[in-house]
């Protein structure tokens, strides 16, 4: 990576990690970033350059492995845009997108923090160096210039400022005074009478009518928006509730530790600050999208304690995601996609075509010791478990222990009794028995047990 420009940091399937109030906007595959005339800088080939509402951000693009950190270009270092001009040359080589960055005397990127952060260039002893991105892969090159600009114009990154200003405009015509009569209204406009006034209440209507519709949709928008402010006010709370049990975990019954926990739950399930959207990631959608739900996953599994069903994998998901709902096959896919790529999760298949999402590290061995603890109890003895009793023991769903409970069949741990009230499942005890005679009644081993546990049972 060039010192060129500022790291920035990604998660362990890829995707960046975004500031607090950062959301990405946009996209492009196989870019390169090329400077010119800058000896401190050395170009970034064949790259991933996501637009933010704060940076630029390029990722080495790879298809066998993850990118483990990125380059970032803060929106508030860019001194200019350059638009996009149309000419024969420009039709036979890639599409370019040129723009203007600030740099320190030290060769540095600016650092708006540090400085002005204004982007007129007039920072002491900084000097803007140019910049060219060199899209060689498919994608919209127009539509991420126009978000540039529009990024770049926002100014999201200032959004924490007070930014309030005097709205005290007094009406121009301040000689009207009439509270009631006379020529001019109360807010200064010359009052219209006759068929004229009538004609101009007619068009007064319709304009507020059509002013109340615009008003509706910018609502709509403004609801967006602070909807995200809402899911980084419960992960700002998630986090207060996180750090108060670990300070306070003396003092506290059960009681209150349980409530804590299942806010912290519904917390982090109320939504994902920034969802990939087929607008936003293009051609690449399905593998950010892929990518993004890597990480999304990581608090599920570790609640269901490594494994979890894909159709409750896919509520979870499209919950969090809010609006920007999902295709069940759009998840099938982006789960297939995990094989290509170096991410701690996979995609699974059981026997009877149930599907789930589970960790790498997870281990069936693991499993197999608990139900054989489970099965191996007087009562499993004598009248076995059913799937619902094992989902108990488990903490899991009564589909997910049953697909367990068919592994562990398979495997030879477990025998299974069909009758009208469903399956049930005993130990097996055929390896307990010796071949040479299988008569012998042994006074040791699980088989031992069992006839003692029917045994205590005929005599009750």
């Amino acid at each position: 990576m060039a010192n060129f420009f500022s790291k920035a940091e990604v998660t362990s399937s890829g995707r960046p990690v975004l500031l607090r109030t950062e959301v990405e906007c946009h996209l492009l595959s196989s870019v390169d970033l090329e400077p010119e005339d800058h000896h401190h800088f050395s170009s970034l080939k064949s790259g991933l350059l996501i637009l933010t509402t704060h940076r630029l951000l390029w990722l080495a693009s790879s298809s066998t492995t993850t990118p483990t950190s990125a380059a970032a270009i803060p929106l508030p270092a860019i001194s200019h845009i350059f638009s996009s001009k149309k000419s024969l040359k420009s039709m036979f080589h890639s599409p370019r997108i040129r723009f203007q960055i600030l740099v320190s005397p030290d060769g540095l990127l600016f650092d708006p923090a540090s400085g002005s952060g204004s982007s007129s260039g007039s920072s002491s002893g900084s000097r803007s160096v140019l910049v060219t991105a060199v899209v060689r892969g498919k994608g919209d090159c127009d539509g991420f210039l126009e978000k540039f600009w529009n990024s770049w114009r926002a100014r999201a990154w200032e959004s924490n400022e007070t930014t309030s200003s005097g709205s005290g405009l007094s009406s121009g015509s301040g000689t009207g005074t009439g509270t009631g009569g006379g020529l001019y209204s109360s807010d200064g406009s010359v009052r219209m009478v006759g068929v004229a006034g009538i004609l101009r209440k007619e068009q007064e209507m319709w304009e507020s009518t059509d002013k109340s519709l615009q008003e509706a949709f910018q609502d709509l928008n403004a609801l967006m928006s602070k909807a995200k402010e809402m899911v980084m006010l419960a992960e700002k709370m998630r986090q207060k509730l996180l750090s108060g049990t670990n300070s306070q975990t003396s003092g506290t019954n059960d009681e209150d530790m349980g409530s804590k926990e299942e806010i912290q739950d519904w917390l982090l399930s109320v939504g994902i600050i920034s969802p990939v959207t087929k607008e936003s990631a293009g051609a690449l959608y399905h593998q950010q999208l892929s990518r993004q739900l890597t990480d999304f996953v990581r608090t599920p599994l570790k609640r269901a304690g490594g494994m979890i069903n894909l159709i409750d994998a896919y509520c979870l998901f499209n919950r969090a995601r809010g609006t920007e709902l999902i295709s069940p096959d759009d998840m099938l896919q982006a789960c297939s996609l995990w094989e290509k790529f170096d991410v701690p999760v996979m995609l699974r298949k059981f026997d009877s075509g149930v599907m789930v999402i589970q960790n790498k590290s997870h281990s069936d061995e693991e499993v197999f010791a608990r139900i054989k603890s489970l099965v191996t109890k007087p009562e499993a003895l004598r009248s076995g478990v059913s799937p619902s009793d094992a989902a108990m023991a488990l903490g899991i769903a009564p589909a997910m222990a049953k697909e367990h409970l068919l592994t562990a069949e398979s495997k030879g741990l477990l025998c299974r009794d069909i009758s009208p009230d469903g399956f049930r499942f005993y130990i097996n005890l055929f390896p307990e028995i010796d071949p040479c005679d299988v008569y012998l009644v042994k006074d040791y081993g699980i088989y031992s047990v069992r006839i003692e546990a029917v045994s205590t049972s005929g005599l009750r």
